[in-house]
């Protein structure tokens, strides 16, 4: 029979975790990481698919470890997988497996390699990405390409709407090429990072919002941000100002003000852009409240 040690988080390593199984491969161990008490938790938990299964589970601080790598060389496993687990695996534990260590990777690799690609590839305006099932190297998905699976970006989609997308495609990928992987007979396509792209991780921080940009990347912003990730806001008249949804105007309303800046039209809140294109507010709160034409006229007109 042919067994793998999984290492795996996040809905895409739970949802490959239940594929792994489904087509009959021996998993004698899982390895996860503990939830981090400042992140919001929207995903659902590997430890919790694997006690399930009955499958053993551990969420070391440093996978890398030697008592940890003894432990996983000494189940011998043909594969390891890793499905969205965060940290890197070093040499040692890639050397494991005897038939190779494979990640699935959020993008169209070689675009977006690295950390948070579906967030990178929401924020630049993509039209699609995907998921990419790789052999793993001690670069970052950099390893020859085994299966991929294509999905659509629509313009008003959130980050989350799309990572949805992305987890779907992560199973149809690996449910798909999992037999051929057993019988030694799966594709294997050169990962020419030449012309990809590498990006680092984000932090809430980079979800400030400046109005001189155009209408299009503070758009774009929003819904590479938008909940469950921190957030895209303004800081305003010494208030935090957090806008979750925008929507393009093909035309600003009348009476739009000319500086760029947040601005109400009757009930409505807008935002002029740098471009000179105005964004309708949908979804924003200062603080406990609702963002509304009433709240903005508060605050100072410099401010605005």
């Amino acid at each position: 029979m042919t067994s793998a040690v999984v290492f795996a988080y996040h809905n895409v390593g739970a949802r490959c975790l239940r594929v792994v199984l489904a087509h009959g491969i021996e998993v004698p161990l899982v390895v996860t990481q503990l939830d981090d008490p400042r992140e919001r938790l929207w995903f659902e938990r590997v430890a919790d698919v694997a006690t399930k299964y009955g499958v053993e589970w551990i969420a070391p601080d440093d996978a890398n470890a030697p008592d940890v790598v003894a432990k996983i060389a000494a189940l011998k496993p043909d594969f390891l997988f890793s499905f969205y687990y965060r940290r890197m695996l070093g040499p040692a534990l890639l050397a494991v497996p005897s038939r190779g260590a494979l990640n699935m990777h959020g993008s169209l690799l070689p675009k977006y390699r690295g950390r948070a690609p579906v967030n990178w590839a929401v924020l630049h305006g993509e039209t699609e990405t995907g998921a990419t099932l790789h052999y793993m190297t001690a670069k970052p998905d950099a390893g020859d390409i085994v299966a991929q699976e294509r999905v659509p970006i629509l313009p008003d989609e959130t980050a989350k709407d799309v990572f949805d997308k992305v987890t779907v495609a992560a199973e149809t990928a690996l449910d798909r090429v999992l037999p051929a992987l057993i019988a030694g007979t799966a594709p294997r396509q050169v990962n020419d990072v030449t012309r990809g792209s590498y990006f680092g991780g984000r932090s809430p921080e980079d979800g400030r919002i400046d109005w001189h940009g155009s209408a299009r990347d503070i758009h774009n912003l929003v819904r590479a941000v938008a909940p469950p990730y921190p957030g895209a806001f303004y800081d305003l008249d010494g208030r935090r100002i957090e806008i979750a949804k925008t929507r393009m105007l093909d035309t600003c309303p009348p009476g739009a003000p000319q500086g760029s800046g947040l601005f109400a039209i009757a009930e409505a809140v807008f935002a002029r852009c740098g471009d000179g294109r105005c964004l309708a507010i949908v979804d924003a709160r200062c603080g406990d409240r609702p963002l509304s034409a009433g709240l903005l006229g508060t605050f100072s007109a410099a401010a605005r």
